[in-house]
C-alpha cells in the first residue's frame, strides 16, 4: 500500500540528504510535512505582519466610530434644541422690551411723582414729603431713589405701599422706618421708592 511505502520511506531518509538540496528525492511525508510547516510560518507571519497590524487599524477605526457617533448625537441634540431656544429668545427680547418700557424717561419721573403723591392723598396719607434723590448709577441702568413720608394709620400706610407697587411702572420699595405717636393711632412712615432708567438713555454715560 502506498501509505506502507511512504512510511518505509521515510524509515530509509537520511538526515544527510537535506544538505544535498535535492527536495525532490526527500520522501512524501517529509515534503508534505515541510510543506505544512512553511504554510503554518507563511500564516503565523502573515498574521502578525498584516492582519495584527489590521487588527489594531480595524479597532481604532471602531473607536473612532464610537467618537464620531457621540459626536453626531451631540449636535443631533443642538440642532432638536435650537428652534425652542430661538423661540425662546425672541420671547426673552420681547419680554425685555416689555421691562425696558417700563423704565421711565426723565420726562416721566415727574408724572410718577405725581402718581405718587395721588396714592398717598387717596388712602389719606399726610404728606411729609416725596423728594427724588441723586441718581444711582449702575453697570446697565441708573437707579433713581426717592425718599417719602407720609403720616397715617396702619391699614392706610398699607394701601398705599401696594398702590405704589402696583404702579405701571417698576418701582421697589426700600428701608422703611414706621414710628407711631404716643397713643399708637397714627404712624409715621418713612420709605424709600426706587424707580430705573436704562443707561443707554443717558448717553452711555
Amino acid at each position: 500500500m502506498a501509505w506502507q511505502e511512504w512510511v518505509e520511506e521515510v524509515k530509509q531518509f537520511d538526515i544527510n540528504d537535506i544538505n544535498e538540496g535535492n527536495i525532490g528525492a526527500w520522501p512524501f511525508l517529509v515534503r508534505v510535512a515541510l510543506w505544512v510547516l512553511a504554510f503554518v510560518v507563511v500564516l503565523v507571519g502573515g498574521y502578525f505582519y498584516v492582519i495584527a497590524d489590521l487588527r489594531v487599524k480595524l479597532a481604532s477605526a471602531e473607536a473612532k466610530e464610537l467618537q464620531l457617533k457621540a459626536e453626531f448625537e451631540r449636535k443631533a441634540f443642538k440642532a432638536a434644541k435650537l428652534e425652542p431656544l430661538k423661540k425662546q429668545m425672541a420671547e426673552m427680547e420681547e419680554s425685555f422690551g416689555i421691562l425696558l418700557s417700563q423704565l421711565p424717561a426723565d420726562t416721566e419721573v415727574p408724572g410718577l411723582l405725581e402718581d405718587m403723591t395721588d396714592k398717598a392723598v387717596a388712602n389719606g396719607l399726610e404728606i411729609g414729603s416725596i423728594q427724588l434723590e441723586a441718581e444711582q448709577v449702575k453697570e446697565f441702568y441708573i437707579e433713581l431713589p426717592i425718599a417719602i413720608q407720609v403720616t397715617g394709620t396702619y391699614h392706610d400706610l398699607a394701601a398705599f405701599v401696594s398702590g405704589v407697587a402696583g404702579l405701571p411702572r417698576i418701582v421697589t420699595l426700600h428701608d422703611y422706618e414706621i414710628k407711631s405717636d404716643k397713643d399708637l393711632s397714627v404712624q409715621k412712615m418713612s420709605i424709600t421708592a426706587k424707580t430705573y432708567r436704562y443707561k443707554e438713555l443717558d448717553g452711555g454715560s
